[in-house]
């Protein structure tokens, strides 16, 4: 299926914006940086796959389905974290490893994944709607 090339342009922003937001998050050093740090990047990281998926699969039913199915995979690498076989622990020993399946269980994750995934949601909506509305227009 062909794209429109200007809804590209916004996903490609707007995930570039959305990992340099979760990269600060992550790295913060500040006031408030242990929330920061372990869940207000999780925040980030549920949008970023929302938008990473939405760049791959462009369509309204989409927009509805792929922030569910983030929320759900999110949380079966979250359980993931329990399990320590030696071929995860050799991915998660390295920096894309650990950014991607985490080294630590934490309950208080889920709500975060939560949030991040309604915001991932209303940010493809928003992506789709501007869109749809010009081309409406033409």
């Amino acid at each position: 299926m062909l794209y429109n090339r200007q809804q590209t342009k916004l996903i490609i922003i707007s995930t570039l914006i959305v990992i340099a937001m979760g990269f600060f998050f992550k790295y913060y050093p500040g006031i408030g940086h242990e929330w920061l740090n372990n869940y207000g990047a999780a925040i980030f990281y549920e949008i970023f796959w929302c938008l990473f998926a939405f760049g791959l699969f462009r369509s309204k039913k989409a927009v509805m389905q792929i922030p569910i199915w983030v929320f759900i995979l999110t949380c079966v690498v979250e359980f993931l974290q329990l399990w320590h076989p030696p071929l995860l622990e050799a991915i998660r020993a390295t920096l894309i490893g650990k950014l991607v399946l985490g080294t630590t269980f934490a309950w208080w994750d889920f709500p975060h994944y939560l949030l991040g995934s309604i915001l991932g949601w209303l940010w493809i909506e928003k992506l789709w709607r501007i869109d749809n509305a010009k081309k409406s227009k033409s």
